[in-house]
């Protein structure tokens, strides 16, 4: 199932690609993390406390960025398990320059096995809206933060 969506985030496009490979900033607004942790060049590993659907369970997870085109887009892996199935995830964010904000226009294609699969398969779709939702709603507070040096 293919999912995808666009947020606005009010910073230009350079501040929001740095705060896109920040894994502490990541960390802060991805749902449900309780730790990320580098695994090699942008690579890492995280462990999520996540509810999908009427399943809720700790994943452990590796995320790796590939396809890197600074500051404009990026592809993102995702392989999430659990003891209730497993989640993998290929993402693309897309990064437009929009004067002081960015618009990130985002899709990506989850793919649900076990328990998980058969629970919450068919609420997908509103799932990873909902959790971009957050994780956007996140980044905007991160991007009005002052940078420091």
């Amino acid at each position: 199932m293919q999912v995808d969506g666009s947020n606005v985030i009010q910073a230009p496009r350079d501040r929001v690609w740095a705060l896109l490979q920040d894994p502490d900033v990541l960390a802060r607004c991805v749902p449900g993390v309780q730790e990320m942790l580098p695994d090699g060049p942008d690579s890492y590993t995280a462990i999520l406390n996540v509810a999908v659907g009427p399943v809720k369970g700790k994943f452990k997870a590796k995320v790796k960025i590939s396809n890197q085109v600074p500051p404009q887009s990026m592809t993102l892996q995702i392989e999430a398990k659990a003891p209730t199935g497993i989640v993998n995830a290929v993402g693309q964010l897309v990064l437009v320059e929009q004067g002081e904000s960015t618009l990130v226009q985002w899709s990506g294609e989850p793919k649900l096995m076990g328990m998980i699969a058969s629970l919450a398969g068919r609420l997908i779709g509103g799932i990873s809206k909902s959790q971009a939702d957050v994780f956007f709603g996140n980044l905007e507070k991160e991007a009005q933060n002052p940078v420091t040096a």
